[in-house]
């Protein structure tokens, strides 16, 4: 079965590259599919994750300054990959617009699947958005939800995230763990670790308040966060002018974020909105317990709150903060919930989500 993947590029470091890496490669090498990725302007040019050698990469250019320009450069590049690959299966890996419209554009002659790594509220830029970004949100999601049912399969990555859709063709299959079963944390370093690229999403002006508040009670403890930069959020200026600056550090996006992992004592999420979570996994998977806010869409679908970490009412500063004091001052709370997180994401296995994959693929081509 010929598989073609439509996503922006495999060039940065982020959950949905990841997962593209994970299961493409999988489907070829496992399960010997014939699988093809398509990518915009060199978006395949240096991938910073791993990809098996026997998937055909393509690359298309798009661009102009002009919307009309750059909307039928994307339409005819694409259409040629299309005519050229002939593929039996389509899925649709672009969070933007112009994936969500792609059976507008390119109709539905071949079965054609939208991924969807992230909520609706990705288009939300602040906490107190205008009644006109307002009204412009409302459009959007509206058009989202005319164009998601033109899809064959509309894929989420978690049953909460099923809620903010109108949609009567949408499946649930979660990201699959990116790391084998192995060596777990020790627990015992005064380590708490974030990854994530700054960005309002991630809320990390929220974490440096929570910080805050735990370096009251415990300085000789450090929090290291890993992810793309972004100066213009002025996060190190906030740590300094909150005066923890001397136990935060922001580190660039690692490849061997594995290491990390079995470094740190306890992991933390304070996002806006997520459309998985790919990090508490990956985290769980190394026995770290987390503590996330219960924000839309995905750490209440992966932690079982009291078991294997801590979910908190979203924005609850203080709560967030106590929960990470606790994990800090228990360290056999933080035993017994990281050994229970390793059982947890055993579910995550790329085995049993390639599963789910193989069987989708093959009710839709009958």
């Amino acid at each position: 079965m010929k598989l073609l993947y439509i996503t922006n590029g495999i060039n940065g470091s982020g959950g949905l590259e990841r997962v593209l890496s994970i299961k493409a490669s999988y489907l070829t090498d496992k399960l010997n599919y014939d699988v093809h990725i398509l990518t915009l302007n060199d978006g395949d040019n240096n991938p910073f994750f791993e990809f098996s050698k026997n998937i055909t990469m393509h690359d298309i250019k798009v661009g102009g300054t002009k919307p009309i320009k750059y909307f039928l450069s994307y339409k005819n590049g694409i259409q040629k990959i299309l005519n050229r690959v002939k593929p039996d299966i389509i899925s649709v890996c672009d969070d933007g617009l112009k994936g969500v419209i792609f059976p507008l554009i390119f109709g539905r002659d071949t079965p054609v699947i939208y991924e969807r790594h992230v909520s609706k509220q990705i288009e939300i830029k602040s906490d107190n958005p205008s009644i006109l970004q307002k009204l412009l949100n409302s459009l959007k999601f509206n058009l989202m939800d005319f164009t998601g049912n033109k899809f064959d399969k509309f894929i989420v990555l978690t049953n909460e995230s099923k809620k903010e859709w109108q949609l009567g063709n949408i499946e649930v299959i979660p990201n699959p763990m990116p790391f084998e079963a192995g060596e777990k944390s020790t627990l015992s370093s005064k380590v708490v670790l974030v990854v994530g690229k700054q960005s309002y999403q991630k809320g990390y002006d929220r974490l440096l308040e929570i910080w805050k508040l735990v370096s009251k009670q415990h300085a000789d403890w450090n929090l290291e966060v890993y992810g793309k930069l972004d100066s213009s959020l002025g996060l190190k200026l906030k740590s300094e002018k909150l005066g923890i600056s001397d136990n935060v550090k922001f580190h660039p996006p690692t490849k061997n974020i594995h290491e990390k992992y079995k470094e740190a004592s306890i992991y933390l999420m304070t996002s806006r909105y997520e459309g998985f979570g790919m990090v508490l996994i990956e985290a769980m998977n190394f026995g770290v317990p987390c503590i996330s806010f219960d924000c839309p869409y995905g750490p209440s679908d992966i932690i079982s709150d009291q078991k294997d970490g801590f979910i908190i009412k979203n924005g609850d500063i203080k709560s967030f903060a106590n929960a990470v004091i606790r994990l800090i001052e228990e360290k056999e709370l933080r035993q017994m919930m990281g050994n229970s997180a390793t059982g947890n994401v055993k579910r995550y296995n790329i085995g049993i989500v390639g599963k789910q994959w193989d069987d989708l693929f093959r009710k839709m081509v009958g």
